[in-house]
């Protein structure tokens, strides 16, 4: 069936109006039980407002959201099923000569454009709003209204320079004034590709601007060579303030557009990105796994005759089938982010084999 037909864009209506009505309906208990939690934590600072914890409870309700959107999906496609099945228009329009998968096409195709658009769109907001809440999280924990997401355990980052030589920058203290970043106590070792020393260089304090990193107070040691002791001293970087943030932040609060240069800085200069690989192929797969939950819904929820019973039977077989392929899905993604299977495996297993099973039964039901 064209997606564009009239009974297609009466489907698809219908598959986005009920996804949104159980978005909200999720997103008001989400946010209620994030409101107690706050709440519960923040009973004993006096120093924290109302106002503090609202801002905590929005900028984490995308992240925690997104963790539930599948079977968010899952529970409206079964929604626009079963009352497509209850009204007959099912199988009246199986009457006229269209197949399951007629049927089908509209509402995957509609899943499907809901699921790019969370990816490209929402995604990115959610991001920002989970930075902000890390921040709001580190400010509470640290009791500082003004402190900015950085560890208190300094900061250990390695640059590749050239494909020859990589730096390890250590510092003891960091912080964030404006666009500027300001690091005190700092040590720098430049190293060749075989991990051999070539030069260490210690500075009392350092400021990170735009490109470049100003050295203050700086002592530089090298084999065979006398101490050199220098005012300043400047070093060209890649790194900026925001690839130095990521180093404090999980890879969910890294918009999907970002990842791929986050992933390529981070093989460059040696380190593992396997959770920012393991987050970008699990948002590529992410449209895939919502239509593999609609077509776990229409094996329960597509009947041509709703007289039988069992309905509340097929409505628990449904939603606990819908919840065993949510709960593998994160188990076999916690499987890929330890190594045990590949990352691309990992991401696309759970949409691939409930896809499979799913399109095989709908075909024997067919074929009957």
């Amino acid at each position: 069936m064209n997606p564009s037909s009239i009974l297609g864009r009466y489907l698809i209506k219908q598959i986005v109006f009920n996804f949104l009505a159980v978005l909200l309906m999720v997103m008001g208990i989400v946010f209620m039980f994030e409101i107690i939690e706050l709440l519960r934590r923040v009973s004993e600072r006096p120093d924290v407002d109302t106002v503090f914890v609202l801002k905590m409870a929005v900028t984490k309700l995308p992240r925690t959201l997104e963790l539930v959107l599948p079977f968010v999906m899952m529970i409206a496609a079964m929604i626009t099923f079963w009352r497509v099945s209850k009204s007959n228009e099912f199988v009246i329009i199986r009457a006229a000569g269209v197949s399951i998968w007629g049927f089908l096409t509209p509402v995957l195709f509609a899943v499907f454009v809901l699921g790019v658009i969370n990816v490209a769109v929402i995604n990115p907001i959610s991001a920002q709003m989970y930075e902000a809440y890390e921040t709001l999280d580190y400010r509470f924990k640290t009791k500082n209204p003004k402190a900015v997401l950085f560890s208190d355990k300094g900061l250990w980052i390695r640059e590749a320079i050239d494909e020859d030589k990589f730096l390890v920058l250590q510092a003891k203290s960091i912080r964030q004034e404006g666009n500027i970043l300001l690091l005190r106590e700092v040590s720098i070792l430049e190293m060749d590709r075989n991990s051999q020393l070539l030069k260490r260089v210690e500075a009392f304090a350092a400021v990170l601007d735009k490109d470049e990193f100003e050295l203050k107070d700086v002592k530089v040691f090298e084999a065979g060579k006398p101490t050199l002791a220098l005012n300043n001293v400047r070093y060209k970087t890649t790194l900026n303030l925001e690839r130095i943030k990521e180093n404090f932040i999980d890879p969910e609060a890294i918009s999907f557009w970002d990842l791929p240069a986050t992933i390529r800085f981070y093989e460059m200069s040696g380190f593992s990105a396997l959770r920012h690989h393991m987050r970008y192929l699990s948002l590529l797969a992410q449209p895939f796994l919502f239509c593999s939950m609609v077509l776990i819904a229409a094996l329960f929820a597509l009947r041509p005759n709703n007289r039988r019973g069992g309905v509340m039977f097929l409505i628990v077989g449904g939603v606990g089938t819908g919840f065993i392929v949510y709960f593998l899905s994160q188990v076999i993604f916690a499987f890929g982010l330890n190594g045990y299977i590949p990352a691309f495996l990992a991401a696309w297993t759970p949409a691939l084999i409930a896809t499979l099973i799913s399109v095989s039964i709908l075909l024997h039901l067919e074929d009957g």
